[in-house]
């Protein structure tokens, strides 16, 4: 059953980082041709909104990470119980 338009783990996850890569780069691209209203400091460096972006998925995925350290069971979880 391995059908060659199905693409594997490895390739839907260089295809995700490939995705948000281009929409880092288009954010900042569109930045020379769309103006913006400065109302913060740092709204007025270049790349201000890719780099809040990045960051702010950065911190996602962290606290993603720290949720699940703290959420997560013991893995006879489950099988210690039904005993």
């Amino acid at each position: 059953m391995n059908e060659p338009d199905k693409m594997n783990a490895a390739g839907r996850r260089r295809l995700a980082w490939r995705l948000f890569v281009a929409a880092l780069v288009l954010s900042v691209v569109a930045e020379f041709f769309i103006g913006s209203s400065r109302r913060f400091g740092t709204d007025s460096w270049f790349g201000a909104g890719a780099w809040f972006s990045f960051l702010a998925c950065v911190l996602f995925v962290a606290l993603a990470r720290l949720v699940g350290l703290v959420a997560r069971r013991p893995e006879r979880y489950y099988e210690d119980r039904d005993a």
